[in-house]
C-alpha cells in the first residue's frame, strides 16, 4: 500500500483492535509505516496516568512487529528505528528488554557514526529523556551534535528537546554555556510560534539552568504564557508559576488570565496548582478577589481531600493580604472543624504560621492557643528546624499580643516572657526612606522644630512607630523627650507602597495588625499613605496636608 495512503486510514482508527485488524490486512508493510502503526498505538492506549490496557502488548501483531524491529535493527532507515524505539519507550516497554537493548544500541552506534539528521536526534533525544535513567553519555553526544547543525534553522520542537537535554545535565551547565546563549537569542523571536507545552518547558529548564541573564527572553515567554492558560495542564501552569516566581516577574495580563481561568477550573484543578497559584500571588502581594473567592469556596467543599500543608497554602494568603472573602464566615468554620480533627496531623511550624495568618484578618483561634503556648508544643518546634528563630518567635509574641489586646476574656496559657522578642522586625513593610524624609521635611515646616517629633522610634509594645508626636491634655505638642503630662500620643505610619497589595489601597495583613494594635496600645494612630502625598508638589503643600491629617480640628 501507498505510504500516504496507509497513513491517512491508520490516522482515522480509533482502537489497538481496529490498528491491529488493519495490520492483518496487509502484505507487506516498510519500517516507517510499521514505526508509524506503533506510534498509532502508543497514541489510542496511553493516557497521562499510563497504559490504559497493558493486554495490548500480548496482541501476536503487536509481538510480530516487535520481533522484526528486535531482529533487523541495523537493516531498518534512520526515521523507522528511531519512531519506533519513541512509541515503545511510550508503551513503557521495559528499557532492559532485549527488543529496547537491540534498539537502543543501535541508536547509539549511528548516533556515533553522526548518521542522524537533527529532526533524528531530536526523536532519539525524546525517547532517551522519557526513559527513567537515560544513559548521560548519549545525550552529550546529540548536544554535542546538535551543536554543529545550523541553530538557526532549529524549529521549535527541536530547541526544547535540546533545552530538556541540557536541564538534565544541568551540573554541566557552564561546560554549554556557550551553546545556551545561542539558544537563548534563538528561542526569542520563536517565542510566538510555541505551544503551551513547549513555552511551560522552555521556563521550566531556565529555572533549572539559572538563566537569570536572560532576561529578554524571560519577559517574553511570562508574556507569551497569558495567552495559554485556559490550555496549561495542571504540571504545565505550577512549571510557569515557578518560574514567575524564581525570576521576580510580574505580568498583569497573565494575573488577569488566571482570574478568569481559576475561578471557572478550581473544581478540577489539582490541590497542589491551587496552592501554587495562591503562592504566586501571596509573594507577588496580588490581591485577586476573584482567585481568592474561587480557593475560600473550593476549600469550604473540598477541605477533607487537603494534606495539612495544602490548607495551610490555601488560607494564609488570606492573612498575609489582609482579605477577608464574602464566605469568611463559612471558610473559617471549615477550618475550625478541619483543626478540631486533625489539630495533631500539622507540623509545628505549619500551625503557627496557619493560626498567625488568621489573628491578621481577626480571626482568633482560641480554641488551639493553649496548645501553641504549651511548653511542649514549644520544645517541638524548638527541635525542628527552623526552630524557635526571629520569625517565629515574632509571630508567637504577636498571637499572644492579640489574645492579650483583642480577646481580653481569653484565659487560657500565656505564651512565657522567655519565647517573646523584644521587637517585630518588619522585613516586608519596614518604612519607605524617601517618603518617610518627606513627611519629615513637611511637620519640620509645620511645627518649626525638630524637637516636637520623633522617627522610628521604639515602643515597649514590641512595634516600632515611623514618626511619634506627643501632645499634652490641653492637646498642645510636647517636645518628645519630654516624659511627664504627656495625655496622647499620635503614632503616624508613612506607608509606602510595600505596605499595599499590588495596585491596590488594601493594607498587607502585618500593617494592619500594627495599625490595630498601636490603636489598642493608646495611640491615636494616623495613616499617611503614598498615595494621598506623591502628588504634592512642595514643602508647603505638604505641611498643610500633614496639619489637616493630624490636627484637624486646628486646620483652618
Amino acid at each position: 500500500m501507498d505510504e500516504q495512503l496507509f497513513f491517512k486510514k491508520l490516522n482515522n482508527l480509533c482502537t489497538s483492535e481496529e490498528i491491529f485488524d488493519f495490520l492483518s490486512s496487509l502484505e507487506v508493510l516498510s519500517d516507517t509505516m510499521a514505526a508509524g502503526a506503533l506510534q498509532r498505538i502508543s497514541e489510542v492506549e496511553v493516557d497521562d496516568s499510563g497504559l490504559k490496557n497493558p493486554g495490548v502488548l500480548e496482541n501476536e501483531v503487536f509481538r510480530a512487529l516487535c520481533l522484526q524491529f528486535e531482529f533487523e535493527s541495523s537493516k531498518l532507515s534512520n526515521t523507522g528505528l528511531l519512531n519506533a524505539l519513541q512509541a515503545l519507550v511510550m508503551l513503557c516497554i521495559d528499557p532492559q528488554s532485549t527488543l529496547m537493548v537491540s534498539l537502543l544500541s543501535e541508536s547509539e552506534e549511528r548516533l556515533g557514526k553522526a548518521q542522524l539528521t537533527v529532526e533524528n536526534l531530536c526523536a532519539l533525544g525524546e525517547s532517551l529523556l522519557e526513559l527513567e535513567s537515560p544513559s548521560c553519555a548519549m545525550l552529550q553526544q546529540i548536544v554535542n551534535h546538535m551543536q554543529e547543525k545550523d541553530i538557526e534553522k532549529w524549529t521549535p520542537r527541536e530547541i526544547v528537546m535540546v533545552y530538556k537535554i541540557l536541564q538534565l545535565t544541568a551540573r554541566e551547565r557552564k561546560q554549554y554555556q556557550n551553546l545556551l546563549n545561542r539558544l537563548n537569542s534563538v528561542t526569542l523571536p520563536a517565542v510566538s510560534q510555541l505551544n503551551p507545552n513547549f513555552a511551560s518547558v522552555i521556563l521550566n529548564s531556565l529555572v533549572v539552568l539559572c538563566q537569570t541573564q536572560a532576561v529578554a527572553l524571560v519577559t517574553a515567554l511570562c508574556k507569551h504564557s497569558a495567552k495559554h492558560v485556559p490550555y496549561f495542564t495542571d504540571y504545565e501552569l505550577v512549571n510557569v508559576l515557578d518560574a514567575f516566581l524564581y525570576f521576580g516577574h510580574r505580568e498583569q495580563i497573565f494575573t488577569e488570565a488566571l482570574e478568569m481561568h481559576v475561578p471557572q477550573s478550581i473544581l478540577t484543578m489539582h490541590p497542589q496548582t491551587v496552592c501554587k497559584v495562591m503562592q504566586y500571588c501571596c509573594k507577588k502581594a496580588i490581591l485577586s478577589k476573584p482567585i481568592f473567592d474561587a480557593v475560600a469556596e473550593s476549600f469550604i467543599s473540598s477541605a477533607d481531600r487537603l494534606t495539612t500543608d495544602q490548607i495551610a497554602e490555601y488560607i494564609i494568603p488570606f492573612g498575609t493580604l489582609n482579605y477577608l472573602p464574602p464566605s469568611a464566615s463559612s471558610l473559617f468554620r471549615r477550618l475550625e472543624t478541619v483543626l478540631h480533627t486533625r489539630l495533631s496531623h500539622f507540623q509545628p511550624h505549619t500551625l503557627v504560621n496557619l493560626l498567625h495568618s488568621c489573628v491578621l484578618i481577626q480571626r482568633y483561634p482560641l480554641n488551639f492557643l493553649p496548645k501553641i503556648f504549651s511548653p511542649y508544643f514549644l520544645q517541638k518546634l524548638q527541635a525542628q528546624p527552623p526552630g524557635l528563630n526571629g520569625v517565629v518567635t515574632s509571630q508567637l509574641t504577636q498571637l499572644f499580643l492579640t489574645v492579650t489586646l483583642e480577646c481580653p476574656f481569653y484565659e487560657g496559657p500565656k505564651l512565657l516572657p522567655k519565647y517573646q522578642v523584644k521587637a517585630f522586625p518588619m522585613p516586608h513593610s519596614s518604612c519607605d526612606v524617601h517618603l518617610l524624609k518627606r513627611v519629615k521635611t513637611g511637620l519640620l515646616y509645620l511645627l518649626k522644630k525638630r524637637i516636637y517629633f520623633a522617627s522610628e522610634v521604639s515602643t515597649p509594645y514590641f512595634y516600632a512607630v515611623d514618626i511619634e508626636i506627643k501632645l499634652d491634655e490641653e492637646g498642645f505638642v510636647l517636645p518628645v523627650a519630654q516624659r511627664e503630662e504627656v495625655h496622647k500620643r499620635i503614632a503616624l505610619c508613612v506607608d509606602g507602597q510595600n505596605r499595599f497589595c499590588a495596585n491596590s489601597h488594601n493594607l498587607l495583613g502585618e500593617e494592619a495588625i500594627k495599625q490595630r494594635h498601636l490603636q489598642l496600645l493608646g495611640y491615636e494612630v494616623v495613616q499617611i499613605p503614598y498615595f494621598e502625598i506623591e502628588s504634592l508638589e512642595n514643602c508647603r503643600k505638604m505641611a498643610e496636608y500633614l496639619h489637616k491629617k493630624i490636627f484637624p480640628h486646628t486646620y483652618g
